[in-house]
């Protein structure tokens, strides 16, 4: 019985889903390219086999979630840690487990960026000046204000 109407069914089905029904079903059909990126067993993204030139650059998002992402892909290579508490009180809060985080970030990365774990983020320019030492300390490009 589905058989014989399959044709309703996938009508249905990309009417609801506003046509994606349709464009999964191609996507599933045709053979997968390879992904460059491999999920890696900490939070985050890391090349795959492929050679792929990252342009790494840190980012604060409007959550107040602080990341390593590529200006090319636009994926998140790290997650450094998040901005907490109100406007006028922020501080900088390093994913480590002492601070609550789940997934911890690198033990390398700690090391690099552990005195700035607590860091008064009130200020206006703090963002920027966040952004700019992160990426000093990790040999990071800045020189294009993103």
């Amino acid at each position: 019985m589905i058989q014989q109407n399959r044709g309703t069914i996938e009508k249905l089905a990309n009417h609801l889903s506003a046509g994606r029904f349709g464009e999964m079903r191609r996507a599933a059909q045709q053979p997968a390219a390879p992904d460059v990126f491999e999920k890696s067993s900490q939070s985050g993204y890391t090349p795959g086999s492929q050679a792929v030139e990252l342009r790494p650059y840190v980012r604060i998002s409007p959550n107040n979630r602080v990341v390593v992402a590529d200006l090319v892909s636009g994926r998140q290579l790290h997650y450094l840690g998040e901005l907490r508490g109100p406007r006028s009180a922020r501080r900088f809060r390093l994913a480590t487990r002492e601070n609550g985080f789940y997934v911890p970030l690198e033990s390398d990365l700690v090391e690099r960026l552990a005195d700035l774990d607590g860091r008064d983020m009130a200020a206006d320019d703090a963002d920027d000046l966040l952004k700019r030492d992160i990426a000093d300390r990790l040999d990071i490009d800045h020189d294009d204000d993103r």
